[in-house]
């Protein structure tokens, strides 16, 4: 038979997206003799530019550098253009489109090749940014009622917050984000590491939507702990709270190092599709503590897996509770439990071969 050709277009290839597209390459590359898979990416965000791509993702996929600037602006038609020349140079039977961004322009440019069936993956809608004032995430918001109503094309829902935005917009399906958690499992030191003081800490970019400021606040508030931000990024200044260290970039090795040293695992963000991070750290058994916003609370279920909080106030009283050691071996052993019951990512991906299959009319199911 021959191959399904899959092009994935990504403007955000970072943080929580850069490892979803990895660990769906390795996946996909165990079925390569059904799928080829090709990357289309922007290179602009710092901890990927400096990346070996090549290295990081699957062998045997190719990878296409396109220039999509995040905000808007004319040099979108250059995008445009560019992605429609890709659609027409490698004819691939499926386009997968990540982010707000790529989403709009993939699908414009799906006008000009009707070949494939479109799929659109927003991992967190940008109409649900906070550092922008309301008109412009009205105007957000209709882009992407509108350009779903005319353009067509299929949602697939990272978690089940942004599958129930996504039915209301237009057709969806929903593939919850997932770990390797055999490989995670596998990076977990499950001796006790002896810290002088509690750590609290998080993973990720260190920008506006992941909210230092409130994590610089509540590491003000508790002089008495340890934090942690393993990651950098241009807010990286707001981080002045002298018992919070800033790791830099790291590479996956180091990255879980420093996350079995955590006794709590903290996520500040203002929005998330479904982030990756937190179920990493509920693998290595860290009880989460998240703010209650979308993505967020598709992962941490509340009082049992640790605790969702709206401000500063509310997080001081989940942490005097977690200081508690005996409540956080408790609270993380459940979070590994949901974790690998529904954010496994073998299983979820299984899905989403599936859906592609079906898309095809190809008489093949995976199990």
């Amino acid at each position: 038979m021959q191959k399904i050709k899959v092009l994935h277009v990504v403007e955000s290839l970072g943080g929580g997206v850069f490892t979803y597209i990895k660990d769906l390459t390795f996946f996909f590359r165990k079925h390569n003799t059904l799928f080829d898979t090709t990357v289309a990416y922007c290179n602009k965000r710092p901890e990927v530019s400096n990346l070996n791509l090549k290295k990081e993702l699957s062998n045997g996929v190719s990878l296409i550098e396109v220039d999509i600037n995040k905000e808007i602006s004319l040099r979108d038609f250059k995008s445009l253009y560019d992605i429609i020349k890709i659609y027409y140079s490698l004819q691939p039977d499926i386009i997968h489109l990540h982010s707000s961004k790529a989403g709009v322009l993939g699908k414009f440019a799906s006008l000009f090749y009707r070949k494939a069936k479109v799929f659109y993956t927003p991992h967190g809608y940008s109409f649900l940014r906070k550092d922008i004032m309301s008109t412009k995430n009205n105007f957000f918001y209709y882009i992407e009622k509108y350009t779903t109503k005319f353009l067509g094309g299929t949602t697939i829902a990272c978690g089940d917050s942004e599958y129930d935005l996504a039915k209301e917009l237009g057709k969806a399906l929903l593939v919850r984000n997932g770990i390797n958690v055999p490989y995670i499992l596998n990076k977990h030191k499950s001796e006790k590491l002896c810290n002088n003081r509690i750590v609290i800490g998080t993973i990720g970019r260190i920008a506006h939507v992941k909210n230092p400021d409130l994590f610089n606040k509540i590491a003000l508030n508790n002089p008495d702990l340890d934090f942690l931000w393993i990651g950098d990024g241009d807010s990286k200044e707001i981080l002045n709270a002298p018992n919070i260290h800033v790791t830099g970039w790291l590479n996956r090795e180091k990255i879980f190092e420093h996350l079995n040293k955590l006794d709590i695992y903290i996520q500040t963000s203002l929005r998330e599709g479904l982030p990756i991070a937190p179920l990493e750290a509920m693998i290595f058994q860290k009880p989460v503590l998240a703010t209650n916003t979308f993505g967020n609370k598709d992962v941490v279920t509340h009082e049992k897996t640790g605790f969702l909080f709206t401000n500063e106030n509310d997080a001081q009283k989940y942490i005097n509770i977690l200081k508690d050691l005996k409540i956080c071996k408790k609270m993380g052993k459940a979070g590994m439990e949901r974790c690998m019951e529904y954010f496994d990512l073998n299983k979820n991906f299984i899905s989403l071969l599936n859906i592609y299959l079906d898309c095809l009319h190809k008489d093949i199911r995976k199990d």
